[in-house]
């Protein structure tokens, strides 16, 4: 008996002594790499999976997950909010790495290094087309372009976003986005929809410039009264220039840019992957979209301005508030597109989730920036049946990584529940789980996200937010 007793002791004291700070157990484990769903037992260590066990494990402190999906931390490769502020609402949706694609930074470095220690989730840039633009025109650097300063938005010195460029102003051009990538930018981030000035010619040297380096190009195609109003036209012209340098594409938004001619569009884009061109594409599961409303996307703008919202107060625009709000700057909502559309496009298993949420502004933003990941999982696929659950969860995790493991290894330990990986990980009720933020109110976080773990250390837990967690590390691009 004593010896029995002793051996029984032995075994407890080993279980104890294992070296993991932490067991997320009995959880409903879905990791879309490996297709693993089943019940397991996480063991976490130093900030990374150790164990994805079918026995029990022990650590210090355990989280049961008992009818609960445990998934990897959802990955957003077009979020704007690049602040404190709306980085809150991420992690309450699950985002535990933020890439700020389309509109990119520059000069990177400075960048990241001025967001160290004060995000939630992990976060990563490209190298900005606009930035490089504004740096080279204008004498300035400006790090984020979304975060203009006044004096910089409104220095009518030179139009950097009209201004043709040519001869050696592209070679400099070229140098800085050069330097961006070496500098850590996860690709080359081209607003072209921005920068209504840039010549066919000097995107196609951007397009060299990303085949060199061996980076994706991330790309918000041109406005379509730009190239004889077909919608289609300036996706061509991004399927040629990635077909004829060999660069690998990433097409943002498609849903916003090409509204009920998606379809063709997508059909373009899985006609050119079967021809072994790497080109991937995103949406976000809504019906409206945002932008700056002093940027050149509004320049001559023929719209109705009846489905243009003023995130500050709500109200529906005029000739008169669209001209003022025009000379003041801020953020606005563009509403038209249809669900059907919406619905369809949400619903495609090669087309990844991303959010394209824009900055808070106190209260005021887009619902995007705090509801993408719950909507799609708790609206589309739960409540519409229009994905399965599992896919729904690999458009915004090991889709995403892969799109970014071409610049940065440290994006092969993202977006997977395995050993070895990164202890980024979101812990949700399937039944619960659904999007609060609205147009009238989008400073809602998202409900039923009970944990949310970044390197492995909790940012939400028991669906409370962690003030003072801040362990998002920089995501870098090793690309020389």
């Amino acid at each position: 008996m004593q010896k029995f007793l002793f051996f029984v002791c032995a075994l407890l004291v080993s279980a104890n002594s294992s070296g993991l700070d932490l067991v997320i157990k009995n959880g409903r484990v879905m990791d879309p790499a490996s297709g693993l769903d089943g019940i397991r037992h996480i063991g976490i260590e130093a900030g990374r999976i150790v164990a994805v066990s079918e026995t029990r494990l022990s650590a210090p402190t355990e989280i049961d997950a008992k009818g609960l999906v445990v998934a990897p931390g959802f990955i957003d490769l077009h979020a704007h909010g690049q602040d404190p502020r709306s980085n809150l609402f991420q992690v309450q949706d699950g985002v535990t790495t933020a890439i700020e694609g389309e509109i990119g930074v520059l000069p990177v470095d400075k960048w990241l290094a001025s967001r160290e220690g004060k995000s939630r989730p992990n976060y990563g840039a490209t190298a900005g087309h606009l930035a490089a633009r504004i740096e080279l025109l204008l004498g300035r650097e400006v790090g984020n372009p979304i975060f203009l300063d006044a004096d910089i938005r409104n220095d009518t010195t030179v139009d950097y976003a009209n201004t043709k460029l040519e001869g050696t102003d592209v070679d400099r051009l070229v140098a800085l986005l050069d330097a961006g990538v070496t500098n850590g930018g996860l690709g080359i981030g081209i607003g072209a929809t921005y920068t209504p000035g840039a010549s066919h010619e000097e995107l196609f040297r951007l397009f060299k410039l990303a085949a060199k380096k061996d980076v994706p190009i991330f790309v918000h195609i041109r406005q379509a009264r730009y190239m004889g109003g077909d919608l289609l036209a300036p996706l061509q012209e991004m399927l040629a220039n990635a077909a004829a340098t060999g660069a690998s594409l990433h097409v943002v938004h498609i849903n916003s840019s090409l509204d009920r001619q998606v379809r063709t569009g997508m059909e373009m884009i899985r006609g050119a992957v079967a021809q072994g061109h790497d080109v991937t594409t995103e949406a976000y599961p809504y019906t409206a979209g945002s932008t700056r409303i002093e940027s050149a996307l509004f320049d001559d703008y023929e719209g109705d301005l009846s489905q243009l919202q003023w995130t500050l107060t709500g109200e529906r625009l005029t000739q008169e508030t669209f001209a003022e709000f025009r000379k003041i700057g801020g953020w606005v909502i563009l509403h038209g597109r249809d669900e059907e559309t919406n619905t369809w496009i949400t619903a495609q298993p090669d087309v990844m989730v991303a959010s394209d949420g824009v900055p808070f502004i106190g209260d005021a933003s887009h619902p995007r920036g705090a509801g993408t990941f719950a909507r799609v999982l708790g609206h589309y696929a739960r409540d519409l049946g229009a994905l399965e659950l599992m896919a729904a969860i690999r458009k915004m995790t090991i889709d995403p990584a892969r799109r970014i493991e071409q610049s940065a290894a440290s994006m092969k330990r993202k977006g997977r529940v395995s050993v070895g990986a990164d202890a980024d990980i979101v812990v949700f009720s399937a039944e619960d789980i659904l999007d609060q933020a609205t147009y009238s109110l989008p400073a809602r976080p998202s409900m039923g996200i009970v944990h949310v773990l970044v390197n492995g250390e909790f940012v939400v837990r028991d669906g409370e937010l962690k003030e003072d967690a801040f362990p998002g590390r920089p995501i870098r691009s090793e690309k020389k």
